[in-house]
């Protein structure tokens, strides 16, 4: 490679909550063994419609992934009902949306 860094924007939509956690969850271990992972990531919560306290576990797992990996992880439109959750449960700084 060059020296340049990978970079992709993941779109996600619909609910993140208990419902669909399962599903999210699978999708995210798929993406994350790809063998072509990004150095960066930023994922746009713009079109997501619904979220529950498992929606900050998950962006807690995701976050942790990241590190373990080496990689850049953002946050970007997150809902104010996802970040009122965070602030509830004092891991607001951990998810802070990127302001790039």
């Amino acid at each position: 490679m060059n020296g340049e860094t990978r970079a992709e924007v993941l779109a996600l939509e619909g609910a993140l909550s208990f419902g669909t956690l399962a599903k999210v969850m699978a999708e995210s271990q798929a993406y994350s063994a790809r063998s072509d992972l990004p150095d960066r990531l930023t994922i746009d919560f713009s079109a997501i419609t619904d979220v529950d306290s498992s929606a900050v576990a998950l962006l807690l797992e995701w976050r942790r992934e990241a590190a373990r990996r080496g990689k850049g992880l953002y946050f970007v439109n997150l809902p104010a009902n996802l970040l009122s959750l965070a602030e509830l449960y004092g891991v607001t700084g951990l998810i802070q949306p990127c302001r790039a």
